[in-house]
């Protein structure tokens, strides 16, 4: 992928999901607990929702970030139960790269398995903040795979936020904004975002206990 056209485009998705993160207008919560708050508004990419989760993770942020990170030597594929495999199809620069990543069947197999190829861009902000920014890309040493319904991730990303005079916890603000492709109900699309969103904060909340305790 040509490297001035990939860093011009993930800054632009990177501004995108952070004005995500700084508009609190619109938001509609569609499931709260356990410290976890998911909401969504209609998304202005495609035909679907941009979902918000924001909940605090008892750990650092680099701990937290480690975990999550869609970098080489990520945690994610140990912990996530969405996530089947994770890899580096092209790197760009340390902080952009292309990435694929594999999603098992879910919602009782109404959802086969999924994959997605992205460019993400990673980012640190003066506060502290760790940010990814992710868009779909095509790649030539991706073509579809056999068994894998190719999805569609619009901007999305999350941040490792660090909170201050709390040094061991992170609070985690995630963007999702996906198109599972294929001929799914929009009821299955919808009651499957907040519950999978919801369950992602419970296991990377024992993710940290399990890898770093």
């Amino acid at each position: 992928m040509d490297p001035a056209l990939a860093a011009q485009m993930s800054e632009e998705v990177a501004e995108k999901v952070l004005q995500y993160r700084r508009d609190e207008s619109g938001w509609k919560i569609c499931r709260e607990g356990n410290g976890v708050s998911v909401s969504w508004r209609p998304s202005m990419e495609f035909p679907g929702n941009l979902y918000r989760g924001e909940g605090i993770v008892n750990a650092t942020p680099e701990k937290v970030w480690d975990c999550i990170k869609p970098l080489a030597g990520t945690l994610r594929d140990k912990w996530d139960e969405n996530v089947s495999s994770f890899e580096i199809i092209e790197s760009l620069t340390d902080m952009l790269c292309v990435s694929r990543t594999a999603s098992p069947s879910a919602a009782m197999k109404l959802i086969s398995p999924r994959d997605f190829v992205d460019l993400v861009l990673v980012k640190k902000y003066e506060d502290g903040t760790l940010s990814s920014n992710a868009v779909n890309v095509e790649h030539p040493l991706c073509p579809l795979k056999p068994g894998y319904v190719r999805g569609f991730n619009h901007p999305c990303g999350c941040f490792c936020e660090p909170l201050p005079g709390e040094p061991e916890k992170t609070n985690l603000v995630t963007f999702f904004q996906t198109d599972l492709s294929g001929y799914l109900p929009r009821s299955v699309v919808d009651s499957f975002f907040p519950r999978s969103m919801a369950g992602f904060y419970a296991n990377l909340e024992k993710a940290v206990k399990t890898l770093y305790n």
